[in-house]
């Protein structure tokens, strides 16, 4: 059930991130001072924190969804096997996450 609630949060908050990208590109049309002003604000100790929500986020909406998915064929549906899911949806955003932070800190993208 917990899983199931996260899943609906994950999707709203990517709408939030969807807000975030448009204000991205609206900064970046508008010239290089509203750009400066817009990569202050995402390179803080908050807009980093906002954005690794959001790619912890996305990564555990893209993982249950392909669960849900399976479940939409009736595979996975017994107790044990979607508790197993759960727990693997979770691991798999956690480590999707770190890695992309980690790979981001290594080349200098923030």
């Amino acid at each position: 059930m917990a899983t199931s609630i996260l899943h609906r949060f994950t999707g709203i908050a990517l709408y939030g991130g969807a807000l975030i990208a448009a204000a991205w590109a609206v900064s970046l049309a508008s010239g290089p001072e509203v750009y400066g002003a817009y990569k202050a604000v995402m390179g803080s100790i908050l807009g980093k924190l906002v954005l690794f929500a959001l790619t912890l986020a996305a990564f555990y909406h893209l993982g249950n969804g392909i669960r849900h998915l399976m479940w939409d064929t009736g595979h996975g549906l017994d107790v044990k096997t979607a508790n197993a899911t759960a727990v693997g949806v979770i691991a798999f955003a956690i480590a999707a996450t770190l890695a992309v932070w980690v790979i981001a800190g290594m080349t200098g993208a923030f």
